[in-house]
C-alpha cells in the first residue's frame, strides 16, 4: 500500500440509537383533597445522524441521555400524562421537531396501576394492582407516527373447558392426554394502531381503547371451550380486531402456566381433578399474529416474548 494511500473500509457502522432507559416519574395531579396518580416507566431511544460520534468521538450531535431524562419529568410537570400513549407522542415528537440531528425517536412506557382504598370518598390513598402492566411504543420519524401498545403480566386461568389429545407421538411422548385440565397463562401481548398523526386523522382515545381491549381478551379467554392453547389465543388476538377498527393488527405471546395432577395413590387417596402442582418452567410457549385482512404485519416477532 502507498504511503498516503486510504485503506479500504472494512468495518462499517450499521444500526444504532442510544437515550435514557426507565425512568421512573409518577405525576400527582391534585384535583382539591381528591388526588390522581399515574406511574409510569419510560424509555427512550434516539437515532439520526450520529455517525460522527461513533467514528471520532465528536458529541456535537447527541443531546445527552441525561436531557431525554430531565425532559421527561419536565413534560410530566408542563403537560401531565392523560394516557401513556399521548405523552410518548408529546415526547417523540419533541425530540425529533425540537433537534435537527435527531430523526427518529422511540419511546417505550410502562404504566403500573393504582387504585383507590379507604372506602366512599377515599382521597388519596392507593394501591397498586396486579392485573396486568399496560404497556406502549410509540415511534416518531418527522413524517408519521405509530403506536403498539398492549399489556404484560396478565395472569388468566381457567378452571376447566380446557382439553389437550389427538396430538402427535413418538418415542419421547410420555404426556398423556387430557379431556378435563385447567389452562391458564400469563398474558403479554401488542396491538398496532392504523393512526399514524396524519393531518386531519383523528387519534383514537387511548384510554378506552386499552380498557376494551383487555376486556375483549379477557371475554375471549373466558368464554372459549379450549382443545388447544393456540385455538384460545386466536379467539383472543380475533376478538379485538373484529371488535375495535382502530386496532390492525395484535400479537400474543402465551406461555402455558402447565398444572400437573398430583399422584395421591401412596396415600390410597383419589385425585378426581383437585389437587395439582403448578409448574414455574419449563413451559409451553405459544406465539401468534391476527390481522386485520389486508393489513400488513408490522409488529415485530420478538416484541412479545418473555
Amino acid at each position: 500500500m502507498a504511503e498516503n494511500e486510504i485503506p479500504a473500509r472494512v468495518a462499517v457502522l450499521g444500526q444504532n440509537q442510544y437515550g435514557k432507559a426507565e425512568t421512573r416519574v409518577v405525576r400527582i395531579t391534585r384535583d382539591g383533597e381528591r388526588h390522581h396518580i399515574k406511574d409510569l416507566n419510560v424509555s427512550v431511544s434516539l437515532s439520526g445522524d450520529m455517525d460522527d460520534v461513533h467514528h471520532s468521538g465528536s458529541n456535537a450531535h447527541v443531546l445527552p441521555t441525561d436531557t431525554t431524562k430531565n425532559t421527561v419529568y419536565a413534560f410530566a410537570k408542563e403537560h401531565g400524562i392523560a394516557s401513556p400513549e399521548e405523552f410518548g407522542l408529546l415526547l417523540a415528537r419533541h425530540f425529533v421537531g425540537s433537534q435537527e440531528p435527531i430523526h427518529r425517536a422511540r419511546i417505550r412506557i410502562e404504566e403500573y396501576a393504582w387504585e383507590r382504598i379507604g372506602g366512599p370518598g377515599a382521597r388519596h390513598s392507593f394501591a397498586r394492582t396486579g392485573g396486568g402492566t399496560r404497556v406502549t411504543q410509540v415511534v416518531h420519524d418527522g413524517e408519521r407516527s405509530e403506536v403498539v401498545s398492549g399489556l404484560t403480566g396478565l395472569t388468566v386461568l381457567n378452571s376447566t373447558d380446557s382439553e389437550f389429545w389427538g396430538y402427535r407421538k413418538d418415542r419421547y411422548t410420555t404426556l398423556p392426554e387430557a379431556y378435563d385440565r385447567i389452562l391458564a397463562t400469563d398474558v403479554s401481548t401488542r396491538w398496532r394502531y392504523s393512526w399514524t398523526g396524519a393531518e386531519g386523522e383523528t387519534a383514537p382515545d387511548w384510554d378506552a381503547s386499552y380498557a376494551e381491549a383487555r376486556r375483549l381478551l379477557l371475554d375471549a379467554f373466558a368464554h372459549t371451550y379450549s382443545y388447544s392453547l393456540q385455538q384460545t389465543l386466536h379467539r383472543m388476538g380475533a376478538g379485538v380486531i373484529e371488535n375495535r377498527p382502530e386496532i390492525d393488527e395484535i400479537r400474543l405471546s402465551l406461555p402455558n402456566k402447565h398444572h400437573f395432577l398430583v399422584d395421591l395413590a401412596p396415600f390410597g387417596l383419589e385425585n378426581d381433578n383437585e389437587v395439582y402442582f403448578a409448574a414455574d418452567r419449563p413451559y409451553g410457549l405459544i406465539e401468534a399474529t391476527v390481522l386485520r385482512e389486508g393489513a400488513e404485519a408490522r409488529i415485530p416477532v420478538d416484541l412479545t416474548n418473555l
